[in-house]
């Protein structure tokens, strides 16, 4: 039995629908860059949940839409954006594990030299001095592995988690909602 993915709903509540936008980006409204403060939103909300989430994002405006279908602008918006924002961490995703695979082939030859050494060393001598050396050049060997090391065990998974959720932002379902004045406001 496949069970399908949590859904959550983000809400936004703006006084105006071009609140979404950045203001200084000159571009068509589709797309146009979010503002920061709405991205910034958007984004800590949605991953605070499982990555594999889908998203229902609904935009509370306070003032009349100026534009016929504020939910058909708003959709192209949010999708182009993260779809943007999902191949940009694509991209330093497949940058870190090149240079992860770079790392580790330095961080091998280095090692190796460095073990190769150590063992030419211990073959000439055991004086107090050559003994330091050995383990130095022992013990720098391995630190040449270390930033390969975190690469691949540590550093992938939060982009790789940050690229899901971009993704499953660009599919969103998105709502656009006028919230009526209460009675006695204008």
């Amino acid at each position: 039995m496949t069970t399908s993915p949590p859904r959550h709903r983000i809400e936004l509540r703006l006084r105006a629908l071009e609140q979404l936008f950045n203001s200084m980006d000159p571009t068509p409204f589709h797309h146009k860059d979010l503002d920061p403060d709405a991205e910034q939103f958007i984004e800590s909300w949605a991953l605070e949940f499982p990555a594999e989430s889908r998203f229902e994002i609904t935009i509370h405006l306070e003032e009349q839409p100026s534009i016929a279908d504020p939910k058909a602008l708003a959709t192209e918006a949010l999708h182009n954006y993260f779809d943007y924002k999902a191949e940009i961490t694509r991209r330093e995703l497949k940058l870190l594990l090149q240079q992860g695979r770079i790392s580790l082939a330095i961080g091998l030859a280095v090692l190796a030299l460095a073990l190769f050494a150590a063992e030419a060393l211990a073959k000439l001598a055991l004086g107090r001095f050559l003994g330091i050396l050995r383990e130095s050049l022992t013990i720098g060997g391995w630190v040449a592995m270390w930033r390969p090391m975190q690469i691949f065990l540590y550093d992938w998974w939060p982009l790789r988690r940050r690229l899901g959720v971009y993704r499953n932002l660009a599919r969103a379902h998105v709502t656009v909602e006028r919230i009526l004045a209460a009675p006695g406001k204008a």
